[in-house]
């Protein structure tokens, strides 16, 4: 793989003035980088309803409002977790589809949380007067997070609105987000899974595609649709090659602003670990779905989960291991540190780098106990869970166990999940209606408890606490067997009390959360004393930037709303000219090419309904706009701030775009808005839906 990145090196070393680079601030956008280039301006108004228009899907991804009764459109893969959770064995929405002819059909997702970023303000000076000198790591972490506590809850108290301290330049500015949530959220339309994934794994971070990707939800308000001022005007014709486009959405991290002794670790030690956790999981799904059909259908989303992000780390570490590209990435910081060198107000900065360098080295130590214990990877928004204990019902055990633990404390002491501010989308993941599966979740619960055991050894004391003498298996029945935790109400009458209450229940799988909860805070604590050790180091670097190279960059993507912008073109591979659009023509020649054979088999529906369509109508295309994972969902805008298609993937040369910008040959991939038009009314019999996108407002 890492021999594909090679053609974007002319470009590693020093991005063009005139590339179309940057994943930017909606309160400091590209202004002059659009004036510059395209001699386009956009104005504070139309930025606004972009801004307005924008979703954020907490499931993970973004999309975007496309009628005033509360449409909004994302992708398939994006919706695939509340279609999983809205599916049953008689009825499998996430492979077959679904359409909801009137509003009375739409189906009520189990625990989707959509946020509308409403306002964003600088409260930088604040979070860091917190923070005095001579403080410990420790307690300098503990007043930041005090002094971030209190200023969520005072805008939630004050506004109404969610409200996010959100960390930018890596603790070089903080920015207060205030979100608008809704939390009704009901599925109205998703193709089958055939034409949302065409191609399957094999064409996964690849062009040229044929995909469907997308998924159409309605956001409801006291049991009405929404009435949604901003949203954005659909043009049936989707873009033309050469034409500037601007992309809205969330996307998910990027590291191009790290240390290279922070990307070497990443590179050595935590992307590795990550692999070989995602090929684990990969292997071990793969084989209990092809046992039958009710396991394929309990798995489906998860697995393709673990697919995408071992396709997708494959590619970044490829990119890291590359020799040239880790010397553009060595070279972007020296530039960066010579220049500071050379400044006597500024050199005493490059001792950030050494500490970023043993902090580093310091998290590495404590990984393991944290990874498995706490959490397995970073997470900016929602829950993600400890490696040794895979599942939905150890979910719910340690969001019962931490809320009430924490609710005993003050506010500016807690978790961040658990403050005053978060306590809606906290009850709203912990009360879930999600179906859960005995079978599915002793499977995960076994392989992870196994992993656990062999990192740390059969011997070590917290494996045989854990394990209560019995094998992995073996465990994971008992807890499974013993639990009471599918219940619904008997989360939500334990959430209503104490911590003695939880300890009285006799739930295995509550108990078990608070054995490990112990070592488990041990590593957090360990952890983010290192973290606040770097977030200081890296304000000292961001202020050095900032005095050399002024305020006019971005900063590396948090999952908060950015703005992207680019041009409708293709490009040259193994000298082969790769164009910017395909069709529906070229849909059914790939089709033809594989005697229509998994993974590219077209539905009955698609062959039937063939001579109905119009097949040179653009399907999918390609821009240079810069977009990782997350931006997944993100409408694509014209000039005018019409909707003309949604961002679903990028080429496998844009997976170097996490670490370093190219627009050499890395392209974000879009279904085009006129092929979704032309598909609902000629395919799925969905012209009602087509006629709400087109005039902006249903019947």
């Amino acid at each position: 793989m890492a021999s594909r990145f090679l053609t974007l090196l002319p470009l590693f070393i020093a991005a063009t003035a005139l590339a179309d680079e940057g994943m930017w601030l909606f309160n400091n956008p590209p202004l002059k980088q659009l004036k510059e280039k395209y001699r386009f301006e956009p104005s504070s108004q139309s930025l606004e309803h972009l801004q307005k228009a924008s979703v954020r899907f907490n499931s993970g991804g973004s999309g975007s409002f496309v009628s005033a009764n509360g449409l909004c459109i994302t992708n398939h893969h994006v919706g695939a977790d509340a279609l999983q959770k809205a599916s049953s064995e008689q009825h499998n929405y996430l492979k077959d589809g679904f359409y909801a002819k009137t509003n009375a059909e739409e189906i009520k997702c189990a625990d989707l949380e959509l946020n509308v970023l409403m306002s964003i303000e600088d409260v930088t000076t604040r979070v860091n007067g917190a923070v005095k000198s001579g403080m410990s790591a420790d307690a300098a972490g503990k007043a930041r997070e005090k002094a971030i506590a209190q200023i969520e809850k005072e805008s939630k108290e004050k506004t109404g609105l969610r409200s996010d301290v959100v960390t930018l330049y890596q603790g070089g500015i903080y920015h207060l987000y205030r979100y608008k949530r809704y939390d009704d959220v009901r599925i109205v339309f998703a193709p089958e899974e055939q034409m949302a994934f065409y191609g399957g794994d094999p064409d996964n971070f690849e062009y040229p595609r044929y995909d469907l990707d997308i998924c159409v939800f309605r956001v409801y308000e006291d049991g009405e649709p929404a009435k949604i001022d901003h949203y954005l005007k659909w043009n049936s014709s989707g873009p033309n090659a050469g034409e500037l486009t601007l992309v809205s959405g969330s996307p998910g991290r990027t590291d191009r602003q790290l240390t290279v002794d922070e990307m070497a670790d990443r590179r050595d030690r935590e992307v590795p670990t990550w692999l070989q956790m995602f090929n684990r999981r990969e292997v071990l799904l793969n084989a209990w779905r092809q046992r039958s059909f009710e396991n394929a259908r309990r798995g489906r989303d998860d697995l393709f989960g673990d697919r995408n992000n071992r396709k997708r780390y494959d590619g970044y570490v490829a990119a890291l291991f590359d020799p040239a590209i880790w010397s553009a990435i060595e070279a972007r910081e020296k530039k960066l540190r010579d220049t500071i060198s050379r400044d006597p107000k500024l050199k005493a900065t490059l001792g950030a780098y050494d500490r970023i360098r043993k902090a580093q080295a310091e998290l590495a130590k404590i990984a393991p106990r944290y990874d498995y214990l706490e959490q397995e990877r970073p997470i900016s928004v929602g829950y993600r869970g400890p490696r040794a204990l895979y599942g939905t019902l150890f979910k719910y055990a340690r969001l019962l166990t931490r809320a009430l633990d924490e609710r005993a404390k003050p506010n500016g002491e807690r978790i961040a999940e658990f403050r005053d501010s978060a306590k809606e989308s906290l009850e709203l993941s912990l009360f879930s209606t999600e179906p859960v599966y005995d079978d599915y979740e002793i499977l995960r619960l076994t392989d992870s408890l196994t992993d656990f055991a062999e990192k740390f050894g059969g011997s070590d004391p917290l494996v045989k606490q854990v394990l209560g003498g019995k094998s992995p298996r073996a465990r994971a029945v008992e807890l499974m067997s013993g639990t009471k935790l599918k219940d619904v109400e008997f989360r939500k009458n334990l959430y209503g009390k104490s911590a003695a209450a939880l300890r009285a229940a006799n739930d295995p799988m509550l108990d078990l959360a608070r054995m490990i909860d112990g070592p488990a805070r041990e590593a957090r604590k360990a952890h983010e004393a290192q973290e606040e050790i770097k977030r200081q180091a890296y304000a000292e670097i961001a202020k050095a930037r900032f005095a050399v190279e002024g305020t006019s960059t971005y900063p590396d993507a948090t999952f908060t709303l950015r703005l992207s912008y680019g041009k409708v073109v293709g490009y040259e591979e193994d000298g082969k000219e790769i164009p910017p659009f395909t069709d529906f023509a070229g849909l059914y020649r790939r089709a033809a090419e594989h005697d229509n054979k998994p993974p590219f088999d077209l539905p009955q529906r698609w062959v039937d309904r063939k001579s109905q369509l119009n097949l040179t109508t653009k399907f999918n295309f390609v821009s240079d706009a810069d977009i990782i994972g997350g931006n997944s969902g993100s409408p694509v805008v014209n000039k005018a701030n019409e909707f003309v298609g949604i961002i679903f993937d990028g080429n496998i040369q844009s997976l170097v775009l996490d670490c370093i910008f190219s627009d050499k040959q890395a392209r974000a991939v879009s279904v085009g808005s006129a092929a979704i038009t032309e598909a609902l009314r000629k395919i799925y019999d969905a012209g009602a839906l087509a006629d709400e996108l087109e005039k902006g407002r249903g019947d």
